[in-house]
């Protein structure tokens, strides 16, 4: 077994490849050493485990023998979607792994994927995967006594495009607009994600100016995305007034966006090796002189919600998701701090300018809906706070230099609106081999599944909109 630093820059990916009777305890090693799991994926016929810890990153890889590794899913719950996505699309078979559903390939039989549920008075409701809005495709299947909600089947994955695998082959450079096709509503997350994982393999850095010019496009993403979720999260509740105004607000939010970068969903602003996204002073002082208005109006919309007792007599303890089972799920982002966990990628960002970030944590972290709602509002005055400062006057594109010898391997993490973000990319001679995408919302879905559980069903709107995960995330 050996250890393999893959850039000398500060975010190096240490990859280590050990046999399968080695597998399980080299994972637990890890965990034990401190490295958080962050996603599994399947590459060259092996399973490989991304770990993350403080901006660096461990790869762990297990050659698979005669089409099977050992499971991890009793170790890291949140390996439950991943190896079944690996066994899908790779065909790796996770011994233990007991029944190993399919996720990504759809079968008619119901038993196949999903879980019995028995008793009387038991039945099911479905709904989806078309739905009256105008959204994506998912299916929910509420297995009820009465109204009350016993278990529920997600299936995701409808529109399933392969984008990971159609950008193999692909230089460094093009391999960014697959990930930046994933999501649009993640489209700068990914795209940074991307082009950090790629600048690692090169042994490249961001200059200030890069790191300060990615920040900003992050919690431009991020405000808009905060806005419109706490909005939604009204339309749950039958809230009109507080609807009207959170949309109301992202429409402007994203108007910024379209003037600073020319595009709603900040398309084409992020590029590997360097800047592409530049401001002059006069849009500067325009965008932020427009968010210190948004913001004014954003707290009295705020105080319109927290002092209306209507509403918050429907959030409170509904879609609970506590700290012990968010951490057994992996659960991420505002709904992972919600139920109690203190964790925020920006804090540990060297290549972007986060200096001396403390993340937003609430009052009493029950992990319902409330506390899901609550930790938005109270994460938006941070992102009015950095973007006053990072549009205190021009932003250059900014370029990378020389930090450490090019790598075959790369890996990046970036906090996204709705939780962290990972990208591992592996590369020869220029060219993609391997890109693996994990998003926050793929990480949160099967949280929101499992807060619906002992719900009333029509509650289950408002948990899922406490939520407000991409569909597209999984489709990618």
């Amino acid at each position: 077994m050996g250890v393999v630093t893959a850039s000398a820059v500060q975010d190096a990916v240490h990859f280590e490849r050990v046999d399968a009777a080695r597998w399980r305890g080299a994972c637990s090693a890890a965990a034990a050493d401190g490295w958080r799991f962050v996603s599994l994926h399947a590459a060259a016929g092996e399973a490989r485990v991304l770990f993350g810890k403080a901006g660096a990153h461990r790869l762990v890889a297990c050659p698979a023998v005669d089409g099977a590794v050992p499971t991890l899913v009793d170790l890291f719950g949140a390996a439950d979607w991943d190896e079944r996505e690996a066994h899908d699309l790779h065909g790796i078979r996770f011994a233990g792994h007991e029944p190993l559903r399919p996720l990504v390939r759809h079968d008619l039989d119901l038993s196949t994927w999903t879980v019995p549920v028995d008793g009387e008075d038991v039945y099911q409701v479905a709904v989806g995967p078309i739905h009256a809005s105008v959204i994506e495709s998912g299916h929910f299947r509420f297995h009820l006594v009465g109204e009350r909600i016993i278990h529920l089947d997600l299936r995701l994955f409808y529109k399933h495009r392969g984008l990971e695998q159609a950008a193999e082959g692909r230089s460094l450079r093009d391999g960014l607009a697959y990930a930046q096709r994933a999501c649009a509503a993640c489209a700068v997350t990914n795209t940074v994600a991307y082009a950090q994982a790629a600048e690692a393999a090169l042994g490249r850095w961001p200059d200030a100016q890069l790191g300060r010019a990615r920040t900003l496009l992050l919690e431009l993403e991020r405000l808009y995305n905060h806005l419109y979720d706490i909005g939604a999260l009204c339309s749950g509740v039958g809230f009109a007034p507080g609807t009207m105004a959170f949309l109301s607000l992202k429409e402007r939010a994203q108007r910024v966006n379209a003037a600073l970068g020319g595009h709603r969903f900040l398309f084409g602003t992020v590029a590997v090796d360097g800047g592409s996204f530049r401001v002059d002073g006069d849009a500067a002082r325009e965008a932020r002189a427009e968010i210190r208005r948004i913001r004014g109006d954003a707290d009295r919309a705020w105080r319109a919600i927290l002092f209306n007792g209507s509403v918050q007599d429907r959030l409170d303890l509904v879609g609970v998701v506590g700290r012990e089972e968010a951490l057994r799920l992996g659960t991420c982002g505002p709904a992972g701090r919600a139920s109690g966990i203190d964790h925020d990628v920006r804090a540990e960002s060297p290549r972007l300018a986060y200096p001396d970030f403390v993340p937003a944590r609430p009052e009493v972290a029950t992990g319902d809906v409330q506390r899901r709602l609550e930790l938005r509002a109270a994460e938006l005055p941070t992102t009015f706070e950095l973007l006053d400062e990072l549009l205190a006057g021009p932003v250059a594109p900014g370029a990378t230099w020389a930090a450490g010898d090019p790598a075959p391997l790369g890996a990046a993490r970036v906090e996204s609106p709705r939780g962290e973000t990972a990208v591992v990319i592996e590369a020869h001679e220029g060219a993609l081999t391997r890109f693996h995408l994990r998003t926050g919302s793929y990480r949160n879905w099967p949280s929101a599944g499992y807060a619906a559980a002992d719900n009333l069903l029509p509650d289950f709107p408002l948990i899922n909109k406490s939520f407000e995960l991409c569909y597209a995330c999984a489709d990618r």
